[in-house]
């Protein structure tokens, strides 16, 4: 399906840039699109935390403690910012490749980020009070 739809839309492919970002971006868009789809279509347009599988590796009980807070504060984030911190920070994409993924400005970008670490920090330190 990318690369059909990569093919209708061939005249906007820059042949200076590369061929395989451009593709995985279609591919990656028309995913979450059907993410999205999905999810609206059950109802639920996030995933809970605990449905989500971390990966343990016999890491100290507090480690895998902060682990799910932080994941819970990232799934938190609006999906915009969820977006570009995973994309940034988990997938670590440079900011640049992350804009072309996400076809915004590379400030969008940055901004983005800023915005969800100033969020994730307040909640993380409500958390914290609230547990300390």
């Amino acid at each position: 399906m990318a690369v059909a739809r990569a093919l209708d839309q061939a005249e906007k492919f820059d042949p200076d840039s590369h061929a395989d970002r451009w593709v995985f971006r279609i591919a990656q868009r028309i995913w979450l699109n059907e993410l999205r789809a999905r999810a609206v279509r059950r109802g639920q347009g996030l995933h809970r935390v605990d449905e989500l599988d971390l990966e343990s590796r016999d890491p100290a009980v507090e480690t895998n403690i902060f682990a799910r807070e932080v994941l819970d504060a990232v799934m938190g984030l609006p999906e915009a910012q969820r977006a570009t911190v995973l994309l940034v920070y988990v997938e670590e994409y440079a900011y640049r490749e992350a804009a072309e993924i996400l076809d915004i400005p590379i400030g969008t970008v940055m901004s983005r980020l800023a915005a969800a670490r100033k969020s994730l920090k307040a909640s993380l330190a409500d958390a914290e009070r609230s547990t300390g």
